[in-house]
């Protein structure tokens, strides 16, 4: 059993022995994990606490639950969500893996129609624009793309971010009010697909993020994976009157 910390919440104890299962590879991909009333017997908690921590590790995408079925390790692909916008860097560090990106561009430029309509400006505005890859474990599994509002971020093009990601430096000097996620399955472009080191044709996931802060459009990002690398989930909890 893990090795319990006086301070720490008895949900994160379960969280933390299964993750250690997983990590230490006595659980695989697709093992089935205790019952909500095992971990609650072997931990001595209620049902509700062992709950808890299953929903939480599925909501990482730790863990896929099937109704009736149980809960089992997931593939270790990152997971993406659509109700927050979430560091990539933390998703990654979350699962114990090593974080790390390669910045290829950092520019100002003249905005096209596209990005002008995601941030509310005149096309030919002036826009900082910034391409990253991110990495998991030295694997590609993001591209992103980045047009962002020097009006609300004048800083933007003079931050070292290989060392602090966009969407956290964003979150810290622009507070994010509103965020619009839509999402579709193409090809990447061959200069895409050396960066992310996947062979040609390989379906891919893009995500379009605009964010906004109270001051304004403040973001408008373009975010591709390899479909083989990522998989976006949500979990939504309904009042039931």
């Amino acid at each position: 059993m893990a090795v319990t910390n006086a301070v720490e919440p008895r949900y994160a104890v379960i969280k933390r022995y299964i993750r250690e299962q997983i990590e230490q590879g006595l659980w695989s991909e697709h093992h089935q994990v205790p019952s909500e009333n095992s971990l609650g017997e072997q931990f001595s908690v209620s049902r509700m606490t062992a709950r808890r921590a299953l929903q939480e590790l599925t909501t990482e995408g730790v863990l896929v639950r099937h109704q009736g079925l149980g809960s089992f390790v997931a593939e270790q692909k990152p997971v993406g969500s659509l109700l927050e916008v979430r560091n990539i860097a933390d998703d990654i560090s979350q699962r114990g893996h090593r974080y790390s990106n390669q910045v290829l561009l950092m520019e100002t430029c003249c905005a096209a129609a596209d990005a002008a309509l995601a941030l509310d400006l005149p096309p030919g505005s002036e826009l900082y624009h910034s391409i990253i890859v991110h990495y998991d474990n030295d694997l590609p599994v993001q591209w992103e793309e980045r047009f962002t509002n020097p009006r609300l971020v004048p800083d933007y093009l003079e931050q070292d971010f290989t060392a602090l990601t966009p969407n956290r430096y964003l979150t810290q000097v622009a507070p994010l009010t509103e965020a619009e996620h839509t999402v579709e399955a193409v090809l990447a472009t061959d200069e895409q697909a050396r960066a992310l080191q996947i062979a040609q044709p390989e379906a891919c996931l893009l995500i379009k993020r605009r964010t906004w802060s109270s001051r304004g459009a403040v973001s408008y990002a373009r975010l591709l994976h390899p479909g083989s690398r990522y998989r976006l989930g949500a979990q939504l909890s309904m009042n039931r009157n």
